[in-house]
């Protein structure tokens, strides 16, 4: 049977995480050519002509342009795994390098996989400074926050798009019901905010389709 051509090439960092899979398995249900790169590939088991596992480490910026090399946009959900005692300092590092590498590639675009931290509860007011998330956590969204805060958002050069998830991101299947945001935490009427990593992915290959977002964050929740 012959397989009609894919609509876009699409090259995913951090494919084998809680919310890299579900991304994955969205884009080729769109038909998309996906390449995942993670460093752990065991962790994708998925099997699909369209998709490519590589395995390997994204601490140069010539060897991140020659990956992405032709790609249509660059999706980021880099997590090395949480058993890694250096996980937290690693985004820090890592973020940059995939980011100048993309430029360097001619990319026209690429999304990260936010976090909720820097969404706002309150005037003013941070979630993660509000001292709700756990201690085991809250490093890690700091200096993924510190990213956003301090370096995309004096990017200017290529168009990035940051998409937090709601506070709490479950592994479940898409519903299609949901609410998009800008900067505010988004709560639904029992004060939770949730969001299953289906829906998140829908939203992200929502937005790689049809674009709506420039140079901005956006979220979503129920």
């Amino acid at each position: 049977m012959k397989l009609d051509k894919p609509n876009m090439r699409l090259v995913i960092f951090g494919g084998g995480g809680m919310i890299g899979r579900p991304i994955i398995e969205e884009a080729l249900r769109r038909n998309h050519e996906v390449i995942a790169v993670d460093p752990f590939p065991d962790r994708i088991p998925i099997r699909n002509p369209n998709l490519t596992i590589m395995q390997t480490d994204v601490y140069s910026v010539d060897r991140i342009s020659e990956l992405v090399k032709k790609a249509d946009a660059v999706i980021v959900s880099h997590n090395p795994a949480f058993e890694q005692p250096d996980l937290f300092d690693s985004v820090l590092q890592v973020y940059p390098f995939i980011l100048e590498g993309v430029k360097e590639a001619g990319v026209p675009r690429i999304l990260f996989v936010g976090e909720a931290g820097t969404l706002y509860v309150k005037p003013g007011i941070m979630l993660m400074d509000t001292g709700t998330l756990p201690d085991e956590e809250a490093s890690g969204i700091r200096m993924l926050g510190g990213f956003y805060l301090d370096v995309l958002k004096h990017e200017h050069e290529i168009d990035w798009v940051y998409f937090s998830p709601a506070a709490s991101i479950v592994p479940a299947d898409k519903t299609g019901r949901y609410r998009y945001g800008q900067d505010d935490l988004i709560v639904n009427p029992e004060g939770l905010s949730l969001i299953s990593t289906g829906d998140y992915a829908s939203a992200l290959m929502d937005e790689i389709d049809a674009p709506v977002h420039h140079q901005e964050r956006f979220t979503i929740g129920y």
